[in-house]
């Protein structure tokens, strides 16, 4: 495949708009985004809610001419449907509503980077860790050493996805003035046009937007924060499927299953 080079603003902008129409319209389950037994014989499914908007967690990917859900939660979803007999439905949300679409039991579990903090503890059940990652603040390039400590970030306009660990960050630091989006490339629309000095994210995430988008990098500043790593959801009382979650996980690590997803979704959202 050919390497994507740098995206210009207006290329971004298409991709976040691309991204935003899989909001409207539930992704469902093709060849690319099912798993398990899709013969006659298949009745169950397992739906998945997700932001596909967290390279390489989860993103959208034209792959053989068609807009397909893809990264690393994915392939971790699609192994989960796989050991329940079940085909892999993907809805593609905002993230800030992942765990009222769980709740409601509109989906059965959720994967997107979501971390196991009390509140969430409290609305939905949390599988056991199945991967940890750094924070990262990114900003314009020429800004990089202006933004090289977290204690120069007091007092800055910071960039962060609404409901996420790094809007908590955020709003821990002494003046700032957050501007709480959906998506993360909108969040670097905001970068790129200056209305904006920095956003915290993901470190993999802020990686993968560093290397495809032209003028941002990663600074020295380490974001404080215990980092309990990522879960996924299930509905309140859903032990059967809680318990095959952590089955599948289990299997996955003991088999050095999602260091190989991680490689291999990096990879996919530097290519084209």
């Amino acid at each position: 495949m050919k390497k994507w080079g740098k995206l210009s603003l207006g290329m971004l902008l298409a991709v976040g708009l691309l991204a935003g129409c899989g909001n409207n319209n539930d992704n469902a389950a093709s060849t690319d985004n099912t798993a398990g037994n899709t013969g006659a014989a298949a009745t169950k499914t397992l739906t998945l809610g997700t932001s596909a908007d967290f390279p390489p967690y989860e993103f959208h990917k034209v792959i053989d001419g068609k807009d397909t859900i893809v990264g690393f939660d994915i392939d971790i979803a699609k192994d989960i449907a796989a050991d329940m007999g079940a085909e892999l439905v993907i809805k593609d949300l905002p993230f800030d509503s992942l765990l009222n679409e769980l709740s409601s039991g509109r989906v059965d579990m959720v994967i997107s980077g979501l971390s196991p903090t009390e509140e969430r503890k409290k609305a939905v059940d949390l599988s056991d860790i199945y991967y940890k990652a750094e924070q990262a603040v990114v900003v314009r390039e020429a800004d990089k050493d202006k933004f090289a400590t977290m204690d120069s970030l007091k007092g800055a306009k910071i960039g962060v996805q609404t409901g996420s660990i790094q809007e908590e960050i955020a709003k821990g630091i002494i003046g700032a003035q957050l501007t709480s989006l959906g998506k993360i490339s909108e969040i670097v629309l905001q970068l790129n046009s200056n209305r904006v000095d920095a956003s915290i994210m993901e470190g993999p995430v802020a990686k993968s937007f560093v290397k495809n988008v032209e003028g941002l990098v990663i600074t020295d500043a380490k974001p404080e924060v215990e980092d309990d790593g990522y879960v996924i959801g299930v509905k309140k009382g859903n032990t059967e499927l809680l318990n095959q979650v952590n089955t599948t996980l289990t299997r996955l690590n003991s088999e050095g299953k999602i260091d190989e997803y991680v490689a291999a979704a990096s990879e996919l959202a530097e290519s084209e």
